[in-house]
């Protein structure tokens, strides 16, 4: 029976630190993550007693090893849970498991793993920052809905039926605004959890732009505030509509929103090198969208962190979740985008889509 050949991974290729101890309490790994949390080298580490070279405490000052003892402790021990420890006064997440030939035989090994605090405190200030705009997003609607629903309760036959249909209209907007910030935190955690679902069915993009673009100058905007530009037939290009009706809408939106003079989108086939840092560089070949406009664009040192979350730029308004929806959108899709500087001084946004049929089609 065929198979992969697998090839062990070496300690010092784990993200996390790793120090092993054999039965008689001895390091004899520790790898570099351990080194990089830990600010103690390999080299006076290895053949030092566990304790020694880990001189963990718990959060009230007290030796954790004495505490566990796990060579001498119960025999039915499998190990300790990941913890808040302190080492050197510094925090850091430790988790140990204790190896043994047989149930309730001596401790052949200890296998520690150790991970700084950094990472988990950065997602617990994300979450925070999420509650807090969440909280605020939803505060103003809210109050608008529940404000004009009391008063049309309250006084309904004092107001004539053009004061109410303006109350009732500004009560419908606003719970659609509600909607809408529930859908983005949905596909927020979608795309966190890596479960973003894409119905793949044929989409023409062209037709997509000029479809929006329509909507917008039925919504008042000026038909030549847009230049479309597509390049050759379309290719054959699979997606799910109405996600990529997200990430067409996001894009105009901001480019009339926040930029200036025309709102260029060009359309048309591409070949795209992306670099990923930890994965071999992929081309991506099929249709690519550049959206741009005319505007002040976006200091460069700011263009890292636009599609991040909260990112709202210069000016304020809004939930600051759009840019990193369409770029989960766009990832979920295998495409890559980017964001340059225009020719005209703006923001240039540019997506590409790989193009062919999808694997399950054939």
């Amino acid at each position: 029976m065929g198979g992969v050949n697998w090839a062990p991974v070496a300690p010092d290729d784990l993200p996390d630190g790793l120090v092993v101890a054999d039965g008689q309490g001895r390091v004899v790994v520790f790898n570099r993550a351990a080194e990089r949390i830990t600010g103690r080298s390999a080299h006076c580490a290895i053949g030092v007693e566990l304790a020694l070279a880990l001189p963990l405490e718990d959060l009230e000052g007290r030796r954790w090893w004495p505490l566990t003892d796990p060579y001498g402790g119960l025999a039915t021990r499998t190990g300790q849970p990941e913890r808040n420890l302190l080492l050197d006064g510094r925090e850091v997440l430790v988790c140990a498991r204790y190896v043994r030939d047989a149930p309730r035989g001596p401790v052949r090994q200890v296998v520690v793993t150790l991970r700084g605090t950094e990472a988990r405190r950065r997602t617990e200030r994300s979450h925070a920052e999420l509650i807090a705009t969440v909280a605020h997003e939803l505060r103003s609607p809210l109050t608008s809905v529940k404000g004009f629903t009391a008063t049309l309760l309250a006084k309904w036959e004092r107001f004539n039926d053009g004061q109410k249909r303006v109350m009732l209209e500004t009560v419908y907007a606003d719970a659609d605004r509600v909607v809408r910030l529930i859908a983005e935190l949905l596909d927020i955690s979608r795309i966190d959890a890596g479960r973003l679902e894409i119905r793949r069915q044929r989409v023409d993009l062209a037709a997509a732009v000029r479809r929006h673009v329509a909507g917008k100058v039925a919504a008042g905007i000026p038909a030549e505030r847009f230049d479309i530009r597509v390049d050759g037939p379309p290719a054959e290009q699979w997606g799910d509509p109405d996600k990529l009706d997200q990430v067409l809408a996001n894009l105009l939106e901001n480019a009339v929103r926040h930029g200036e003079g025309t709102v260029t989108i060009e359309v048309g086939p591409a070949k795209e090198l992306v670099e990923v840092p930890g994965t071999p560089p992929r081309v991506v070949e099929g249709t690519a969208v550049t959206v741009s406009d005319q505007g002040a664009g976006i200091p460069e040192e700011a263009m890292p962190r636009v599609f991040t979350r909260f990112w709202r730029g210069s000016r304020r308004g809004g939930t600051g979740l759009g840019l990193y929806i369409v770029k989960g959108i766009v990832e979920a899709h295998g495409g890559v985008i980017r964001i340059s500087r225009a020719d005209g001084g703006g923001a240039r946004f540019r997506f590409v889509l790989p193009g062919g049929v999808p694997d399950f089609m054939l």
